[in-house]
């Protein structure tokens, strides 16, 4: 049972929506995990979905999952690419890790935001959104 285990308070580690520019010009949207931990990340599963409201209401995007054996420390990882049309809903990526034998397990939400609502993130060198 899920709530009988005790997973440790997950830092260090971020989830975040970023922008790049094709050759053509266009806005690439790529899901990114970020390892700033002095540690490599092993056995990484990130979920993602996307709700239209944030009860969980109205329309759905798919859940999709991806998985990675390791993840160097300090370092970041594209997980997937991410259509901007569903910028408008909220969307969730539930991290799971390992360092050693120690699970680690974090939901990431980001609210609704536009092209135009972007951050800073320094370990990306890009603009986007960090989930919370």
């Amino acid at each position: 049972m899920k709530k009988d285990i005790n997973f440790p308070k997950v830092t260090d580690v971020k989830i975040a929506v970023g922008k790049t520019i094709d050759e053509k010009g266009e806005s690439d949207w790529y899901v990114y995990i970020i390892n700033n931990k002095p540690t490599d990340l092993n056995n990484v599963m990130v979920v993602s979905n996307a709700n239209e409201n944030q009860d969980g209401s109205g329309r759905k995007t798919s859940t999709l999952r991806h998985f990675m054996e390791g993840l160097k420390a300090s370092s970041f990882a594209k997980v997937e690419r991410i259509d901007p049309a569903v910028f408008s809903f909220y969307n969730e990526f539930w991290l799971s890790f390992y360092i050693g034998r120690e699970l680690f397990d974090h939901k990431f939400k980001m609210a609704p935001f536009s092209e135009w609502e972007l951050e800073d993130i320094e370990e990306l060198d890009m603009k986007g959104r960090l989930g919370q």
